[in-house]
């Protein structure tokens, strides 16, 4: 399952950067690749009032094609590989520790991620989580207890 989540991650990145970092639920890194991709965009590509002038999808993609430049086409083709590249990583959970932030309680044993305590679920991976008994006191702790005489 975890492939299949780095796949889907890079895929929708290299639809819309952030976009596989939005799916992993790493937020800062959505909104950073997001604006930078589109800050390039707004720099590199013709306005949006060249492109809907022209008559068709087809004068339009030619458009862009002539108007773009290979620095700019460079740059876009960067923060698309890039983000999918970090989306894939960052989903498998490369460098360790990536997906986890020091938490104050407990984490699934599958993403290491926070848990939320009043769920059956790890609310991040879905994971299934098995309700913790209380545990029995072992050995030692049975012979430091005093023990009680029955009157």
């Amino acid at each position: 399952m975890t492939w299949l989540r780095a796949l889907a991650a890079a895929g929708l990145s290299v639809l819309l950067p952030g976009a596989g970092h939005a799916l992993i639920r790493d937020w800062l890194r959505t909104l950073v690749f997001a604006g930078l991709y589109l800050t390039a965009a707004v720099l590199f590509l013709p306005s949006p009032e060249q492109i809907a002038a022209a008559g068709s999808i087809t004068d339009s993609m030619e458009l862009v094609t002539q108007e773009i430049d290979t620095m700019g086409q460079f740059i876009l083709s960067f923060i698309v590989l890039f983000a999918a590249i970090d989306a894939t990583f960052r989903s498998l959970g490369f460098p360790p520790g990536s997906n986890s932030k020091a938490a104050d309680g407990p984490t699934c044993p599958h993403c290491g991620k926070e848990l939320d305590q009043d769920l059956s679920f790890c609310h991040w991976c879905t994971t299934r989580l098995e309700p913790q008994d209380p545990e029995e006191p072992t050995d030692a702790e049975q012979d430091e207890r005093p023990i009680r005489a029955n009157n």
